[in-house]
């Protein structure tokens, strides 16, 4: 998502900025730390346990019961949250900013970020609808996601190097849209799912990582591909 942010940022200012936190730079520091300690301690277990209880933090009556016995893995939701919501909001603050500098409407530039909440709105509506796909498989979901967040910031590279128009649509995101229409009806009791429950949506999230997949890397072979070709040849 910051990734996307600081892509976004770029296209409308024109510049290059890393602020104090960027969000890509802190992740991958973040999963590193994550990946050794979990080695370090032992397995994965370590991280249910209370994050204050464990670092030593004594139980004192002016913290909460319910804070006290957060795990790690709830507060390092917290910290990716305070993470993105600081990203994305100095992002947005410059954007406005170098706008107004150079005169042009700071407002617009806003509406790029729709395809961002888009995303984040149907990838938790369709978990919530679907708790066999939250609970069983995570991994070739998130694979999917992540194609997809890749591909809108591919393209938004691709539009900055080409001067070309804002790429507010995004191919992979429908059929997500389209499960999560189809996974409310019978919550609503509009209509009946036409994947239906189980292996209709496991074969689904397959379809759509492998759809992924072939867009993505083609979109990586053409014409991504000969623009930052050129784009290096210059630069040499």
């Amino acid at each position: 998502m910051t990734f996307y942010v600081q892509t976004w940022d770029e296209y409308y200012t024109q510049v290059l900025t890393l602020g104090i936190i960027s969000g890509p730079v802190e992740g991958v520091l973040t999963l590193c730390l994550v990946f050794g300690l979990t080695a370090y301690m032992g397995g994965g277990s370590f991280w249910h346990q209370s994050m204050l209880e464990t670092v030593g933090v004594p139980k004192l009556d002016a913290i909460p019961e319910q804070l006290y016995d957060m795990p790690f893995t709830q507060w390092y939701l917290v910290y990716g949250a305070i993470v993105l919501f600081f990203a994305t909001g100095s992002s947005i603050v410059h954007v406005m900013q170098i706008r107004r500098e150079r005169g042009q409407d700071p407002i617009a530039p806003l509406f790029g970020l729709l395809p961002l909440v888009a995303v984040w709105v149907f990838v938790p509506a369709y978990l919530y609808l679907q708790p066999t796909i939250l609970e069983n498989y995570m991994v070739p979901f998130a694979l999917y996601v992540g194609l997809v967040n890749a591909y809108a910031v591919g393209t938004m590279i691709t539009a900055h190097l080409v001067k070309s128009s804002f790429p507010y649509f995004n191919v992979l995101l429908c059929p997500l849209a389209l499960a999560v229409l189809d996974s409310a009806g019978p919550v609503f009791g509009l209509w009946p799912s036409a994947l239906g429950g189980g292996d209709g949506q496991v074969a689904f999230v397959y379809v759509c990582l492998g759809l992924a997949i072939g867009v993505y890397g083609s979109f990586i072979v053409s014409p991504s591909y000969p623009h930052i070709s050129f784009c290096a040849r210059l630069i040499r």
